[in-house]
């Protein structure tokens, strides 16, 4: 093989190999140095410019030092030169502070709580409330009226509301204290629920629950999802067709809501309650009234069953239960084996 390599001229290996009876892979494998084996890298000799262990304790020691700990590294060697100083290039300084995973804020900053997600169930009427608060616009510009108002979730009939010239919470505890009464809540019955509005997290009313036995709920900042039922109502009020632009006083506010508290609890048939009028579900009376509905719907079945295509109609059922963020539910995959 060696007499082949010698006398081998450029260009004509396949040639030489094929004169001497040698394979041509021999050949190549004899010219070549061997590879490295598999799993292992081949050792090269640290360059001369790498800082010794030692040097680079001491640039991590001096990016971490009280005087440098909220600066970066471009200010850091800058400084340092200022000062007749040099440790090292910002490139090599940020690759030191990347090798002990501190590329990224070094200084003790405060850090947000997690805040867990509201879970509450209601499956009866009186069992879990939720407020908010509105503005409603007074008679002239960046004039309001606060409307406070208490929604129960099972049955969605607002059970309480209240209309006021400014938000307090002194007016709030007033307002829950109030509702609760009329209601004839008993002590470790309720749960309140509420956005992180300043009157609704107050010590005053967080006072005021704990006397009165009521479990207080909040939602996560910044998640007006973890409130949807007072969200939804507000919106279902400001888009009544005779909803006004503006209330000429108190007394006018009042009026409107009265009428639209009436209209809302007796008249509004809501989708989210199988078309249940919110008193009738939250006095159960719902049961009854969808009974009253089918028998309608089957005489109208027996006079012309071609009608419903998808044929007899079935009665609807009063709903079981209301949530606000009901657990997620984990998927389970089946095992294909």
């Amino acid at each position: 093989m060696q007499a082949v390599s010698e006398s081998m001229p450029p260009g004509t290996a396949a040639d030489a190999c094929r004169a001497f009876g040698v394979p041509r892979a021999s050949w190549y494998r004899h010219e070549r140095p061997a590879p490295v084996a598999c799993g292992q890298k081949e050792r090269r000799a640290s360059p001369r410019r790498t800082l010794t262990t030692a040097e680079r304790a001491t640039v991590l020691e001096t990016v971490n030092s009280p005087r440098f700990a909220d600066q970066a590294p471009g200010e850091i060697v800058t400084t340092l030169l200022d000062e007749g100083k040099y440790l090292c290039s910002e490139r090599t300084m940020y690759r030191i502070l990347k090798a002990h995973d501190q590329v990224r804020e070094r200084r003790r900053l405060l850090r947000h709580p997690v805040y867990e997600c509201p879970e509450l169930l209601a499956t009866r009427p009186n069992e879990v409330w939720t407020w908010d608060i509105t503005k409603l616009k007074g008679p002239v510009k960046y004039q309001y009226f606060q409307l406070y108002v208490m929604i129960d979730i099972f049955s969605r009939m607002v059970v309480g509301w209240m209309l006021a010239d400014c938000e307090k919470d002194e007016l709030a505890g007033q307002f829950i204290a109030e509702t609760c009464k009329r209601q004839g809540i008993l002590p470790d019955q309720l749960s309140i629920h509420a956005d992180r509005g300043t009157s609704m997290t107050s010590l005053h009313v967080a006072a005021l629950l704990a006397n009165l036995g009521v479990t207080k709920s909040h939602s996560r900042p910044h998640v007006s999802n973890d409130n949807p039922y007072s969200e939804s109502h507000f919106k279902t009020m400001k888009y009544r067709p005779n909803f006004p632009p503006r209330f000429g006083s108190m007394a006018d506010g009042r009026g409107f809501c009265r009428a639209f508290f009436d209209w809302y609890n007796n008249d509004h048939h809501h989708s989210g309650i199988a078309m249940l009028t919110p008193a009738d579900h939250h006095r159960g009376r719902g049961a009854a009234v969808l009974l009253a509905r089918n028998v309608v719907m089957l005489g109208a079945y027996g006079r012309n069953p071609d009608r419903f295509v998808n044929g007899k109609p079935a009665a609807k059922a009063t709903p079981e239960a209301a949530w606000i963020n009901p657990p997620k539910v984990a998927r389970v995959v089946a095992d294909p084996s």
